[in-house]
């Protein structure tokens, strides 16, 4: 079974783009959030913004976990 990289429904703030990579990895959404912001603050903020907008557009939305 491969996995799909989605952006996530259960854990977005703006657009779940971190959540969907924190998912596909299977680490803790805030390490890559925290991971987001340090990498924009170090590359002056406008390519990782641009990556983030792109990649809003381009990877598609999952679908909601079911409920146990």
């Amino acid at each position: 079974m491969t996995k799909k990289l989605y952006r996530s429904i259960d854990q977005k703030m703006l657009a779940g783009v971190c959540g969907g990579l924190a998912e596909y990895f299977d680490i803790d959404v805030s390490i890559v959030r925290l991971m987001l912001v340090g990498a924009a603050l170090v590359t002056a903020v406008l390519p990782l913004l641009f990556f983030y907008l792109i990649s809003w557009i381009v990877i598609p939305q999952g679908q909601p976990k079911a409920q146990a």
